[in-house]
């Protein structure tokens, strides 16, 4: 008993000795000691993680959550190596060195090159003489408990509160000793905040107060848009959202100089019992005019060419919509630019109208800058639009790395543009491009070949829509920045088991309901798609569909692929921002073959090509949610249908729907999840390569995903990430298994069934590391199976029969591991 106590406390000590180093305690100076950790305690309806937020005091990451602090030792190694007076020598000399040069040349080109790199060398050691070395950047310091920061941190609490009308909040503070994995921390403390905010505060009633009896008429007119709501809580950030809305409204309004100054708040709290409250707002008159005055556009005028003089030579000028157009050259069509132009002579002035105005004209992608202003002398009130125009031609090239289905290749693009190509503002733009890439065969399981990507695409846009319309008709859809696109193109795939070319043509009407909404109606797509199967694939490809049903091998005859197709999306908070939660939602609709029951297209009976009659849905959800400046929660939800109903039941190649991959379910390789429960064939070698052998890709009619991912930045460019995937592709049809002798073989079930599906949903999980250089996203994520709809049931569940390395036998599930350039979604 007495050995056993004395092993307790050798084994407690060590802890404790092992805690010690790993939080870094070690590190702090006399009478410090470490924040290791903060807690707010507040009611249900208040945000805690926005109480801690407010304190302005961070704690130290912890590594995967468990009590080391990484951070902190990469911290105190950098700063044991950094001398400053290093720095300081280097700093000298590089500057003697740039000065040296600079006196021994004379052209002005060169100095002012020379002049521009030695800034940017003294940024960069100023850089580091302010924020210390790498290690020092990417690490923390120790997090140090400070009674006067923790006061503040209450006061901002209490601000919180009262500003969100909890005027009677109570808030205090309690230091608790840490006991990191239950063992105390002889130099760590916890503190605990709580909060009461009492009773809120709440609107009873809002009075208006103005001497001008128009402006008080259309605050009443608009008040059901006020933030300031009867029966609702006192928000001090209302009232800041309703000055700005009653100042945009008055500026909407023809209220050319109001400003929000001239609005006033009045809160009592003490004329009404029960914490009610009564709001007063006050818009105030200009001290030197003594009232405010509404501005009416007297004249319109457009300068396209602004950032050009000659000298001598006055600007052209035309008018069209009581629009006055001024250029040295008449380069545009004037007629399609007044549709981009809202404001009207004798109509009352409007910030929004103008705004829009700007950005329209912005949109055409032939002004390098839009300006608009105001003259107000002499009592006129005059709109004066300014333009620069961009370089009529534009070349531009691009050299990387794509990554698709896994495996990096490099890749080259050329870009041409011509910018007003027929003085209509249509842009022609002409692209190539050509790639090599690494791709898993579609038939062997484990090898990578070489495929090579090149194709060539030329469009022209026209910034208004190609159909007969009315001229007022015309102008009014200037608001939505319609557009026409054409285009052509020929696109080229070598990969080991065919070549594929595909003449496609487009022709669609895009446009903007507003700044996060677009839509796309896409009247035309036709395609011309040939391909030169190597034999043993032609072989393959037929014994697939002979002895399990799989029609893929329709989609490699020479065919003829023709749809209408419409889709929108919705960017909320632009999609991917650190900044705030934002959301991506877009879903399409296409109608395969339905041009050919309008027209025949003669090419289909002289090629005896064959075609496609398929109707294909898909919806796609994205959500990223903040949850503190280093972490964000990631969610995706993908679904899809494609259904065919020409006489060869099947789809074109890309409209089929897949599963794997590094942008799909990462713990099966790219497009080799599913059909349903239906089973891979059995592995020729199971003791080296598991047991199933995922030679070919699976393609499904009906497709649903969904993915969840957990992101924290870990320290400078590197980033980590655990992630949690599920999904699957059907068929409609059951797909049937033949063995040699023309039995049905039992193979489980392909056939998308709603008493079944979410039975045969793979599962997967892991983790990855991603290096965020800002420009580029480098992604490596290992995929773990947790459950497999093609094993048996009963024996699904395979979390515990994962393996990093061959050889893997029955009883062992692959790791699967994916690169990739960018997030997954």
């Amino acid at each position: 008993m007495i050995l056993n106590r004395k092993k307790s406390k050798y084994f407690l000590i060590l802890v404790g000795i092992l805690l010690q180093g790993c939080l870094g305690t070690r590190h702090l100076k006399e009478n410090e000691q470490l924040l290791y950790k903060q807690k707010v305690t507040a009611p249900k309806n208040i945000s805690k993680s926005k109480l801690e937020e407010l304190t302005g005091i961070e704690t130290n990451r912890k590594l995967l959550f468990m009590p080391m602090h990484l951070l902190v030792s990469m911290y105190y190694t950098g700063k044991r190596k950094f001398d400053p007076e290093k720095f300081e020598r280097k700093k000298e000399k590089k500057l003697k060195k740039f000065d040296t040069k600079i006196a021994r040349t004379t052209k002005v080109k060169r100095i002012n090159n020379l002049q521009f790199r030695k800034q940017q060398k003294i940024e960069k050691y100023n850089d580091r003489l302010q924020n210390g070395n790498l290690f020092m950047q990417w690490g923390e310091s120790l997090s140090i408990f400070d009674t006067a920061k923790v006061n503040i941190a209450v006061d901002r609490i209490k601000d919180y509160l009262f500003t969100n009308g909890y005027f009677n909040n109570v808030v205090r503070y309690e230091i608790e000793k840490a006991t990191p994995l239950g063992f105390r921390l002889k130099r760590g403390i916890n503190i605990r905040y709580h909060a009461n905010p009492g009773t809120a505060y709440v609107i009873d009633s809002i009075l208006f107060e103005t001497r001008d009896t128009a402006i008080l008429e259309l605050l009443k007119k608009h008040s059901i848009n006020s933030y300031l709501v009867k029966g609702e809580r006192y928000n001090q950030e209302n009232f800041t959202k309703e000055r700005e809305r009653i100042d945009l409204l008055m500026k909407d309004m023809g209220y050319y100089d109001f400003s929000r100054q001239y609005i006033l708040y009045e809160v009592d709290t003490a004329s009404l019992p029960d914490r009610k409250i009564i709001v007063k707002v006050s818009i105030k008159d200009p001290a030197k005019r003594g009232y405010h005055r509404k501005f009416y556009i007297t004249e319109i005028n457009f300068t396209t060419d602004a950032g050009i003089t000659m000298p001598g030579i006055n600007r052209k000028q035309l008018t069209f919509r009581n629009i006055r157009f001024q250029s040295y050259e008449n380069s545009y069509n004037i007629k399609i630019l007044s549709q981009r132009i809202f404001m009207e002579s004798g109509k009352p002035y409007s910030r929004t109208t103008t705004f829009n105005t700007q950005r329209q004209l912005a949109n055409l992608d032939v002004f390098k800058f839009v300006n608009i202003n105001f003259d107000t002398t002499g009592g006129q009130f005059i709109a004066n639009i300014f333009t620069s125009t961009f370089d009529r031609y534009q070349w531009s090239h691009e050299v990387g790395l794509s990554v698709t289905q896994g495996f990096p290749g490099p890749y080259y693009n050329l870009n041409f543009k011509k910018r007003n190509i027929f003085r209509g503002l249509e842009n022609f733009e002409m692209n190539g491009r050509i790639g090599y890439e690494g791709v898993a065969a579609a038939t062997e399981l484990g090898s990578v070949y070489q495929s090579v990507d090149a194709g060539i695409n030329a469009s022209i846009t026209f910034p208004q829509f190609l159909i007969p319309l009315r001229e007022n008709t015309r102008y009014r859809l200037g608001k939505l920045n319609p557009r026409t696109k054409a285009q052509l193109g020929f696109n080229y795939t070598d990969r080991p088991e065919y070549q594929r070319s595909n003449t496609s043509f487009t022709y669609t009407y895009s446009w903007d309901n507003s700044r996060i909404r677009r839509f796309d109606f896409t009247f035309a797509s036709l395609s011309i798609i040939n391909s030169k199967l190597r034999p043993d694939f032609d072989n393959l490809l037929d014994s697939l569909f002979i002895y399990q049903g799989n029609t893929l091998k329709f989609s490699f005859d020479p065919s003829f692929v023709s749809s209408t197709g419409f889709a929108m999306s919705w960017n909320h908070n632009n999609y991917g921002n650190l900044e705030e939660n934002s959301i991506y939602f877009r879903w399409a609709v296409e109608s395969g073959g339905t041009l050919q029951g309008l027209y025949t297209f003669p090419i289909i009976e002289n090629r005896n090509l064959q075609t496609f009659r398929y109707i294909r849905l898909n919806a796609d959800v994205r959500r990223i949610t903040i949850l503190n400046k280093n972490t964000t929660l990631a969610f995706r939800f993908n679904a899809g249908v494609g259904y065919s109903y020409s006489d060869n039941k099947a789809l074109p190649y890309e409209k089929y729907f897949f599963a794997g991959g590094s942008n799909s379910v990462r713990a099966w390789r790219p497009r080799r999840l599913g059909p349903g429960s239906y089973r891979p064939d059995e592995s020729t070698n199971p003791e080296n390569d598991g047991l199933y052998n995922y030679r070919f890709e699976v393609p499904g009619e009906i497709l649903l995903e969904n993915s969840v991912e957990l992101r924290r930045k870990l320290f400078g460019f590197f980033e980590g990430a655990i992630f949690l995937d599920m999904g699957n592709v059907w068929t409609f049809k059951p797909r049937i298994k033949l063995d040699e002798n023309d039995n049905v073989v039992e193979n489980g079930n392909s056939q998308f069934k709603l008493t079944e599906f979410y039975k045969e949903l793979g599962i997967g999980t892991g983790f990855g590391f991603r290096f965020n250089f800002s420009f580029l996203i480098l992604r490596f994520d290992v995929g773990m199976k947790v459950y497999d709809p093609a094993r048996p049931e009963g024996d699904r569940f395979v979390l515990n029969k994962i393996k990093f390395l061959g050889p893997f036998g029955v009883n062992k599930e692959p790791v699967i591991y994916n690169i990739g350039v960018g997030f997954p979604f």
